[in-house]
């Protein structure tokens, strides 16, 4: 790769890895994401909070085309989201994404599944995707599960599976839909730890979650939603401190004091 210099003035557009221009999506009637722009720089987190049904979710499923959108643009490392076929999957590769469902294949073992996308859409060799998954599992804590299934983890662990098996196909960016949200409580820490990690590596993130001390430690920026918009972004210190809407002083109000 060459050095391309680049004039002070173009550095924010340059360092845009994921990019959403007047998004908008309808669910029938709803219109569950309005004139959305939000543009997301390498190596940031970026958590989205809100009450339920503000879009969070929807917003994260449009940056992989898990959703279509009705209007707008949203593009990957400058290139915009492809329609369907090979590019999408080669798009899906570089986005990774982790559920409240862990979504592992549960007739194939834990290193099985984290070879799977290598080896399939990668195309990476048995062995070398092996040894990658092995490295994953480790880094997330459950490399000694490797040989076992899905159903012989607890949710914790298959959470983390889930995170290694998107981290093993190098992805550009990280979303993460709610991803502790189906676990039980002792077990949401040890996912938290994980992508705080990440975080710190420097990972693209995008985190929606209702995980307040994960928002506040981990995040450059928290952006939040309410009504299929974005009402505030801010630093976490000036969000959970000095909310600028009533709509966040409202909903933090409301989270902070139980």
């Amino acid at each position: 790769m060459s050095e391309v210099s680049v004039t002070k003035d173009a550095a924010p557009v340059a360092n845009a890895l994921v990019a959403l221009s007047g998004v908008n999506k309808h669910f029938g009637a709803l219109h569950v994401l309005q004139d959305i722009d939000l543009t997301i720089s390498r190596g940031e987190v970026v958590v989205v909070i809100g009450p339920s049904g503000s879009g969070k979710s929807t917003l994260c499923r449009t940056v992989n085309r898990l959703e279509t959108i009705d209007s707008g643009s949203i593009t990957i490392d400058g290139k915009p989201l492809p329609q369907e076929g090979k590019e999408l999957a080669r798009l899906r590769a570089d986005v990774g994404m982790v559920f409240q469902s862990f979504n592992l294949f549960a007739h194939k073992t834990v290193l099985e599944n984290v070879m799977l996308g290598q080896v399939k859409v990668r195309k990476a060799d048995k062995k070398a995707a092996e040894e990658k998954a092995r490295t994953l599992l480790d880094r997330v804590g459950v490399g000694a599960q490797a040989d076992k299934y899905p159903a012989q983890l607890s949710g914790g662990q298959q959470q983390r599976v889930a995170i290694a098996r998107a981290l093993a196909m190098d992805p550009k960016v990280m979303l993460f839909d709610e991803p502790t949200s189906a676990l039980d409580p002792e077990m949401i820490n040890e996912v938290l730890e994980v992508m705080q990690q990440l975080a710190r590596d420097g990972m693209t993130m995008v985190v929606v979650t209702h995980e307040m001390g994960f928002a506040r430690s981990a995040a450059n920026r928290v952006v939040f939603m309410a009504d299929g918009r974005i009402v505030e972004e801010a630093e976490p210190e000036q969000f959970f401190n000095n909310p600028r809407s009533d709509r966040a002083k409202d909903f933090l109000s409301k989270i902070l004091h139980h």
